[in-house]
């Protein structure tokens, strides 16, 4: 189950530049289940027109107060009602005050006001203005009423002006909004052991030189987190990777697949959850070289024989933990994940398509399709391109799930 699935969320779009990202935003919360209902303010339309936003969201935009036909059934308060979140982006300085304020002259502040849902704004304005006295006491007064504030972020702005004041990213606003609706896992994996590899191994050549491949551990790490913030014990393998460790994860670093192999066997005995994160390599050099190997010749040839397989052997344990094994692949993902699941025994099985810009090795996002086997049957469920961390925090809710 996606994690803002049938999450009702009111998209609130004011008068800023900023509001041309919004198709993208609507498209992307939708894509993770969510349901949007898109208000506008009347400066939002010069940016950006309601049939654009009607397209993306599948639903009617709503622009005015006093909207006949709406109101006939108290639209303002329907919609009040209905959301599970109301997300103002951009924000401008005007409806920071207006809320602030308790100012209800135009839909987007009534709704603010007959709401009981959580609202979030992401504030987006010239960075001169974000830093207005009157601003910050907006923001102090918004942030002790608990409404969350999200951003504003840092660069360059459209009049030219650098710092503080631009609306954050899509993929930001994306992660925040799911991180918000993840609460549920919060302390749900207490008395559970999950363990995971994570990264690439180094398989040597010489004493200078190694085979290895482009993990960096991201992917791993993040599930790591997302499972110790719903209160598990999180035990993570971990071959080579230059990024910083979850706090209050055990760390236990290896270079080979040999060594990972080992590590993985000794640990797995006491774990509820294992899951092969790492790009493990399947092959290793035959003969490592004691000393470096000199370029006497224009080939070299090296001998290379299988590694053990990890997560096949953690299947295989008489009492083995819920397995959860990743395929990161070039072509054909689908029919080489399903091949996995069932060859090696497999519980789950996380898929990514690799070849894809912008998603897998070395990138901050990721897409997963994941093969769920239980009984006999295998059920798959996607999880759309987000951060790694959202993607994390949602496999980690589908294996609670099935659990």
């Amino acid at each position: 189950m996606q994690i803002l699935q049938d999450k009702n969320i009111v998209l609130g779009i004011t008068g800023g530049i900023a509001a041309y990202k919004t198709p993208e935003l609507v498209r992307r919360l939708k894509d993770h289940g969510a349901n949007i209902r898109v208000v506008m303010t009347q400066g939002a339309k010069a940016f950006i027109t309601p049939l654009t936003l009607q397209a993306v969201s599948g639903n009617a935009v709503a622009d005015s107060l006093l909207d006949t036909q709406a109101e006939l059934a108290m639209g303002h308060i329907e919609l009040a009602k209905w959301a599970d979140l109301i997300l103002i982006a951009p924000t401008t300085a005007d409806v920071i005050a207006k809320i602030s304020c308790g100012l209800a002259n135009d839909l987007l502040s009534t709704l603010c006001l007959a709401t009981a849902a959580p609202i979030a704004i992401a504030p987006a304005m010239n960075q001169q203005m974000w830093h207005a006295a009157p601003t910050q006491d907006n923001i102090k007064t918004l942030t002790r009423r608990g409404v969350a504030i999200w951003g504003p972020g840092a660069g360059e702005q459209a009049c030219g002006d650098i710092g503080l004041g631009r609306m954050l990213d899509v993929d930001d606003l994306v992660e925040l909004t799911c991180n918000f609706f993840s609460t549920t896992l919060k302390q749900s994996l207490k008395g559970q052991h999950w363990i995971l590899t994570a990264g690439p191994t180094r398989e040597a050549i010489d004493p200078v030189r190694y085979i290895s491949n482009h993990s960096s551990g991201k992917m791993g790490y993040a599930i790591a987190k997302a499972a110790q913030s719903a209160g598990a014990k999180v035990t993570i393998i971990s071959g080579p990777v230059t990024i910083e460790a979850p706090s209050n994860c055990t760390i236990i670093k290896v270079n080979s697949a040999l060594e990972m192999h080992q590590q993985s066997l000794e640990q797995a005995a006491s774990a509820d959850v294992f899951i092969a994160c790492a790009a493990v390599a399947d092959y290793r050099v035959a003969d490592i070289s004691k000393q470096k190997i000199k370029k006497s010749s224009d080939t070299l040839q090296l001998n290379l024989i299988k590694n053990p397989d990890i997560v096949a052997d953690i299947a295989a344990m008489t009492n083995k933990p819920f397995t959860v094994g990743f395929a990161a692949e070039t072509q054909d993902m689908s029919q080489y994940a399903l091949g996995k699941l069932q060859k090696k025994n497999l519980d789950m099985i996380a898929a990514n398509d690799v070849a894809k810009t912008g998603q897998g090795f070395n990138s901050d996002n990721n897409a997963l399709t994941i093969f769920n086997q239980r009984d006999g049957q295998v059920s798959k469920i996607e999880i759309p391109l987000a951060s790694k961390q959202v993607v994390a925090n949602q496999l980690v809710t589908i294996i609670a799930d099935n659990l």
